[in-house]
């Protein structure tokens, strides 16, 4: 049976809840009501200026190729994303919970790069990747595989989906080993006796009892990759070369704050904004359908 709180006092739920209620209005209505009214206005970089132009922004953005060209940058570097931090982080989750002997000193070291700034991934792996002093470049090019990531695309697109999954890789370890804890050993040890071997097993026990923790992470990782990833591509590449790692939210900070459109930046923050709950609405409705909990 649910255990139901209930207060004395009708204020005393609204007093508790007030701290939290004040940091989403804060630090997140305050500043979209801030870009909605922003993205229908274009002003000079000082602010001295405002004229109300309605959708001439939206429709500026929607002319510029290089904006259009952005959509797919974005597009292919969250999957990449995505798709390889879910993957290793499972893969890690998998191995730490068969580990016995020193569990907890592997598991702290796998959740350490969560604690790490996404500038600060940014950094790490460029100096690994940075030609022709950074160890890993060194060791490709002793391979004679040459590295050069300020000139090739596919090596800067590689680059920054490597930092940004390394830091997301922590997370994921989190939650796909608490769902691998939570699995009933006698559901394995009753599928062990019935002769399943441990990939059947896995695929046919664990992994399916994981859909509601993988759910969650698939559409934690979309928002990471469209939002906390600015830090590790202004550290790593700053876009380049050219526009080819200019991902959506590093675009809204490079006309704002260097090419000082304030109003083209804050229409695209407001586009961004719309692509990401479109997203979780779409991962809600059509993926979680055939998720079974």
């Amino acid at each position: 049976m649910e255990k139901r709180v209930l207060f004395k006092s009708s204020w005393l739920p609204w007093v508790l809840l007030a701290p939290q209620l004040i940091i989403v209005l804060v630090f997140f209505f305050w500043p979209a009501g801030q870009a909605l009214y922003q993205s229908v206005l274009q002003e000079d970089a000082f602010g001295t200026s405002r004229e109300f132009v309605g959708w001439e922004n939206f429709q500026r953005l929607f002319d510029d190729a290089s904006y259009l060209a952005s959509f797919k940058t974005t597009a292919v570097f969250s999957l990449w994303v995505a798709a390889s931090s879910m993957s290793l982080a499972l893969l890690l989750a998998v191995m730490a919970n068969r580990v016995n002997r020193l569990a907890g000193f592997y598991k702290t070291l796998l959740i350490w790069p969560y604690a790490v700034a996404p500038v600060v991934a940014g950094v790490l792996w460029l100096m690994l990747f940075a030609s022709p002093y950074g160890v890993i470049a060194y060791a490709l090019q002793a391979l004679g595989l040459p590295w050069n990531h300020l000139l090739d695309a596919d090596h800067a697109m590689a680059l920054i989906v490597m930092a940004a999954a390394w830091k997301q890789v922590s997370y994921n370890f989190l939650f796909f080993l608490a769902g691998l804890q939570s699995i009933p050993h006698s559901l394995i040890e009753a599928a062990a006796i019935d002769g399943a071997s441990p990939w059947r097993r896995f695929w046919t026990i664990v992994f399916p009892l994981l859909a509601p923790t993988s759910f969650f992470l698939l559409v934690m990782n979309v928002i990471y990759a469209f939002f906390d990833t600015f830090g590790t591509v202004d550290a790593a590449t700053h876009g380049g070369p050219g526009k080819e790692t200019a991902i959506l939210v590093y675009k809204v900070y490079y006309d704002g704050f260097k090419a000082l459109d304030m109003g083209g930046s804050a229409a695209q923050s407001v586009v961004l904004m719309l692509i990401v709950i479109a997203l979780t609405v779409v991962q809600f409705r059509f993926v979680e359908r055939k998720i079974e909990y």
